[in-house]
């Protein structure tokens, strides 16, 4: 058994409820209990008490708390505003797209409205969804679609499925936006709730 195993095993349920078993025997020998039989009744009583422990409970996942993964989120908004100025858009299209990096950073951008979001996980999950999911797949498939569209004409235009794309997204941006801002006032109401009530 390796040292570490060992260890382990010395300050586990079983070991520690075991011997704490175990020194209930001896304490029944030197009363004059167990007789001759001493070692095997301290013995007995140690495995005895191994067996009922509780199990030992798995250290949880150490996953990132939200705050940190906003930063990571924060970073990865970083190379995909590099990557979106690199892609020619359509005016219409590229003004939605503006609208909704703007307000996508306005979200990320480090201070109270980060800290607010830091304790919405579905907020950052959605956040990350559209940093990371969303916006680069809905311009990748436009700018795809539109290279098959100049090859065979006549379909609908990509530039609009983009636009409702990008709609859609700003749309859902200004929801968290607003659940947000909603959070805020909630506190700021008990804020005033609680001094009300201490001045009675």
């Amino acid at each position: 058994m390796a040292t570490n195993d060992l260890l382990g095993y010395l300050e586990s349920r079983k070991n520690i409820t075991g011997s704490a078993c175990g020194l209930a025997g001896l304490a029944l020998t030197f009363a004059g209990v167990a007789g001759p039989y001493w070692p095997v009744v301290v013995v007995g009583l140690y495995g005895a008490g191994a067996l009922i422990a509780p199990p030992e409970r798995p250290p949880l996942p150490d996953f990132p708390d939200p705050s940190a993964q906003l930063d990571e989120v924060r970073a990865d908004f970083d190379r995909l505003t590099s990557y979106l100025a690199d892609v020619e858009l359509p005016p219409a299209a590229a003004g939605r797209l503006t609208e909704l990096t703007e307000l996508l950073a306005a979200l990320l951008d480090p201070g109270w409205v980060a800290e607010v979001l830091a304790q919405d996980p579905e907020g950052v999950h959605t956040l990350s969804r559209a940093v990371r999911q969303d916006v680069p797949e809905a311009v990748d498939t436009f700018v795809r679609t539109r290279w098959w569209t100049r090859l065979a004409p006549g379909q609908e235009s990509p530039e609009r499925h983009l636009e409702r794309q990008l709609t859609l997204l700003h749309e859902e941006a200004e929801r968290l936006a607003a659940g947000l801002r909603e959070t805020e006032a909630r506190r700021q109401e008990s804020h005033t709730r609680y001094l009300e009530d201490r001045s009675r």
